[in-house]
Order: structure tokens, then sequence, then C-alpha cells
């Protein structure tokens, strides 16, 4: 499990193919107050997708989102490799970006997206 945004960003930089990120924000509705086990739902707010040249740090991503939305208690994300040393664009991202919202939206494993918390905590969820 990756522990660190910046491990994150650093891998995505060695990939032998260029990368793009993809993230989606999304907000928390605790039904349990449990911080062991909480359960509740996630709805998606805003995502993006960037280039890991274009974030500095997590900090300044986390400025940016705030800048558009400061709705949101979690970021998803997953990367997209790109073919023959080129980045994928946007448009090849969007498709994407709404599976990663249909995933969260429908109650689809989410294990396989990292994901931090506003205060850059790796967070391990499960769908139930």
């Amino acid at each position: 499990m990756i522990s660190q945004f910046s491990d994150l960003l650093s891998y995505a930089k060695e990939q032998p193919d260029p990368q793009r990120l993809l993230f989606l924000f999304a907000k928390a509705e605790q039904s349990n107050k449990s911080k062991k086990n909480a359960r509740g739902t996630l709805t998606p707010t805003m995502c993006v997708d960037k280039l890991p040249s274009e974030i500095e740090d997590f900090s300044s991503l986390c400025q940016e989102a705030d800048g558009i939305s400061a709705q949101w208690d979690f970021m998803l994300i997953a990367s997209l490799s790109g073919v023959l040393g080129k980045a994928p664009s946007s448009e090849d991202a969007e498709p994407y970006l709404n599976k990663m919202t249909n995933d969260l939206v429908s109650g689809q494993n989410i294990a396989n997206y990292v994901i931090f918390d506003r205060q850059q905590n790796p967070i391990e969820m499960h769908a139930n």
C-alpha cells in the first residue's frame, strides 16, 4: 500500500511510459462514528486528471481542489498509462474518470484505487 502521496508521484514519474493521474474527490457521510470500522457512503464531488509533472505536492493539489469545491473528504486516485512514450490525453482519461465515479456510486469494490484523506493519510476502503 502506498503510504505517502509523494511516493505515488515518484512511482508515476518512474514508469516506462508516461502516466496521467486520475483523481476523484468524494464527500463522506458516516452512518456510524467508529473510527476503526467507520461505515457510511461516499458521494463523488468532482474529478480531474493531471500529468504527474503538473502536481507540485499534496498540499498544492488540495488547495487547487478546494478552490473549486471544499466539499470533499477523500481523494481516490488511479493511473492511466501512455503508449510508446506518449502520455494519455484528458480525452483518453474521461472514460476512466467516469468508471471511477460509477464504481463509487454503484458500490463496486474500490480497493484498487489509492485513497488519501485530507490529512494525507492512506485509507483502505471496501464496498459492502
